[in-house]
């Protein structure tokens, strides 16, 4: 993302764009050298900024680790504050995968959030997430939940007038070199092919030089599935059984405007 946060400008850009939500729309599984995490926001802003040929101001909210409701108690109102043209939201992948999920209540949340959102000025782009259940354990049950609520979300879009961006349904999504070595979070190529999908979405062509589409990967092994448990698995249980998350004591990583300038 060709970032200028030092560059005085006097008046706002035409576009202002912030997204909120969990680790997902942080960018988690596209690790930068710096250690830094990019993901599918900050490309769909640089992909805006190209495909315009003017520059973007964007922010972005989201923390991984979050539920919908700390989603929508801390995020939502700091981003309209911003004063954005365009706000994605997304929110209700890790309320999926606890025990009592109650789509009825995501669903209306989500709803009254995308109209706060319209009332205050801006756009709101709905987003379903990548569907990651193919290679994690008890992956069905999880599944279920998220084609009750992709198909929820589609509901509410059409009923809004919205538009929304469902990768849960992108079937190429699905292929193991799409996700991250936690299989929960999206891979570098991952988070291009969403941002390809969201940037479709707003009518926009994904820049040339990007990677959407990866080889397939085999089947991991039996080694490869032990060490997946020990590595991933096990932690994820002992935080839900401790009640801590990923995201405790950490902050967005752009809390305000950066200016994204097209490239070339």
């Amino acid at each position: 993302m060709d970032q200028d946060t030092a560059h005085e400008r006097t008046q706002p850009a035409a576009i202002r764009y912030v997204a909120i939500g969990d680790s997902f729309t942080e960018g988690v599984g596209d690790e930068q050298p710096d250690g830094s995490v990019r993901g599918w926001a900050d490309l769909v802003a640089q992909g805006i900024a190209d495909a315009t040929g003017e520059p973007v101001q964007y922010a972005n909210l989201a923390i991984r680790g979050r539920l919908l409701a700390r989603i929508i108690s801390e995020q939502l109102q700091p981003a309209l504050d911003l004063g954005p043209t365009v706000v994605t939201f997304n929110g209700g992948g890790n309320d999926m995968l606890r025990p009592r999920t109650d789509i009825a209540w995501i669903a209306a949340e989500t709803a009254l959030s995308l109209q706060r959102i319209r009332e205050a000025g801006a756009e709101p782009i709905l987003l379903s997430g990548a569907n990651p259940t193919a290679g994690l354990p008890s992956g069905g049950r999880v599944a279920a939940k998220g084609d009750a609520l992709v198909e929820t979300a589609g509901a509410i879009a059409e009923r809004l007038g919205i538009r929304f961006a469902d990768n849960w349904s992108d079937p190429e999504l699905a292929g193991r070199q799409y996700w991250s070595p936690d299989r929960l979070h999206l891979s570098a190529v991952g988070h291009h092919r969403v941002a390809t999908n969201v940037l479709r979405t707003l009518g926009h062509a994904h820049p040339e030089d990007w990677i959407i589409n990866a080889a397939p990967l085999p089947r991991p092994t039996r080694r490869e599935q032990l060490a997946y448990t020990r590595e991933h698995v096990l932690p994820w249980v002992k935080r839900r059984l401790t009640g801590r998350s990923s995201g405790d004591g950490r902050t967005a990583k752009f809390a305000e405007f950066t200016w994204v300038l097209p490239r070339g």
